[in-house]
């Protein structure tokens, strides 16, 4: 019997499909936990044979990030979702019905946020110290879909009625967008903060104008669907309702990671990633 410690980083000789395993605990009992990315967590038995894998094959970030919870793992296999979703569009992302249900509208509202939002015009708003337009701008982007429920929206247009309140606003979205300078968590935790004061920290409004206006390399976090998303890849994603920067960066790593997995269907960004894992939910 060869013992295996947790963090070892394996797979089955006999049962390749189930791909890079990581070890969950000691295999000094009867059994031995491992998470393949392949299938999830299998028990297997103390005289399992499994080869350890070092090295540049050894790194996953799915492994990296997998969910540690007692018991059975519910899980999907991404490669059968991929199946499911092309039954539906047989042609994938490039689908004529995926592109008008799933794309257009989120395409539209990038190429209005770029249109009203791009950096030299709302740095020129910011000089001119027009804050009120700024805002009016930055809530027309928001109404351009319907990724934002109502209620929220309403939220953020009450919070924004003072000239005061819009004047930080413009500034904290314009450093979120575009400060270089400063990192990403930085600028996301005061955009945060900000939204708190004015009472519309939503998980939606927080990612909505990084994902609108960077789709190539942000995620947009609507909190059901991206926490049981998640949850069935058994990929965690640290989760809290209060807006924080752990969760949005494990979002982050977790679009990432999807985007990885789905490189033969040739998504264009984050837009094809997102509107992927609604379809993960559908298939569970």
């Amino acid at each position: 019997m060869i013992n295996y410690k947790k963090g070892d980083r394996v797979k089955h000789p006999k049962m390749q499909k189930w791909g890079l395993g990581e070890v969950l605990g000691s295999s000094d009992g009867e059994s031995v936990d491992v998470f393949f990315v392949g299938v999830g967590k299998k028990t297997l038995s103390k005289n399992a044979v499994l080869a350890k894998i070092t090295g540049e094959t050894a790194v996953n970030l799915m492994l990296d990030n997998i969910i540690i919870t007692p018991g059975k793992i519910k899980f999907v296999n991404i490669s059968e979702v991929i199946k499911f979703f092309l039954k539906r569009f047989p042609k994938g992302f490039y689908e004529e019905e995926f592109i008008e249900k799933e794309r257009e509208s989120k395409v539209k509202a990038h190429d209005l946020s770029v249109e009203l939002l791009n950096k030299d015009a709302f740095l020129t708003l910011l000089q001119e110290k027009n804050y009120s337009e700024l805002s009016k701008r930055a809530l027309k982007v928001i109404n351009a879909t319907n990724l934002i429920f109502p209620n929220e929206k309403m939220s953020l247009k009450e919070g924004l009625k003072t000239p005061s309140v819009q004047r930080e606003f413009s500034e904290k979205l314009y450093d979120l967008l575009f400060d270089e300078d400063d990192e990403l968590q930085n600028r996301f935790e005061a955009f945060s903060t900000f939204l708190e004061s004015i009472e519309a920290a939503k998980w939606t409004t927080a990612s909505y104008f990084l994902f609108v206006h960077f789709p190539q390399t942000y995620m947009f976090v609507k909190p059901t669907v991206t926490r049981n998303v998640s949850k069935l890849c058994g990929f965690e994603i640290n989760y809290q309702p209060k807006l924080n920067w752990l969760t949005y960066n494990s979002v982050l790593k977790f679009s990432s990671y999807l985007n990885t997995e789905l490189l033969n269907l040739e998504p264009r960004d984050m837009i094809d990633v997102q509107s992927f894992m609604w379809c993960i939910e559908k298939y569970e």
